[in-house]
C-alpha cells in the first residue's frame, strides 16, 4: 500500500505502483501522523502487522524489512544513534497509529521499541547532493 498526499497526481503519472494498492491522503498538509491513519485505516484490521517506511530512504532492503517484521513485536531501524522508520508494529499498535497527529509521525511509539541496525539509514533523498550520494552508494 502506498499513501500518497503533496504532489500526488504528479506521482501518480510518473511512478510505476504495479500492483500496490494506491491510497490518497487529502489531509497531507497534517503531517505524517494523518498519512499513518489514512495507511491503517485502509490497510484494515485482518493483517498480522504493518511496515511503516518512506519511499526516500535508499538503504533498505527486502532483508532490512524482513528482519523487522520476525519480532512480532513493535521494532523500528536504528541508525545515527536514534530510532526510527522503517518500523513494523503488530496489530496489537494499530489503534495508536489510528491516533496520531502531526508531522512526528510514529516517533514516540518507537521509543522503548526493540531495533535493527540500517547501516546509512540516515540517508534520505531530499536533495540534488542527498541523490549523488545515493547513486555513489547503491548505484
Amino acid at each position: 500500500m502506498v499513501v500518497l498526499g503533496a504532489s500526488a497526481d504528479l506521482v501518480r503519472k510518473t511512478c510505476s505502483f504495479q500492483s500496490a494498492v494506491i491510497v490518497n491522503n487529502e489531509r497531507w498538509e497534517e503531517g505524517m501522523g494523518s498519512s499513518l491513519r489514512v495507511g491503517v485505516s485502509a490497510l484494515g484490521t485482518d493483517r498480522d502487522g504493518v511496515v511503516v517506511m518512506t519511499c526516500d530512504m535508499p538503504a533498505v532492503s527486502p532483508e532490512h524489512l524482513r528482519k523487522l517484521t520476525r519480532t512480532g513485536e513493535t521494532t523500528a531501524s536504528s541508525y545515527s544513534g536514534r530510532r526510527g522508520v522503517p518500523a513494523y508494529f503488530p496489530r496489537e499498535m494499530f489503534g495508536q497509529l489510528l491516533e496520531l497527529h502531526g508531522d512526528a509521525g510514529a516517533r514516540e511509539l518507537l521509543k522503548d521499541a526493540r531495533v535493527v541496525e540500517l547501516v546509512d539509514g540516515e540517508l534520505d533523498v531530499d536533495t540534488l547532493e542527498d541523490l549523488a550520494r545515493a547513486r555513489e552508494l547503491y548505484g
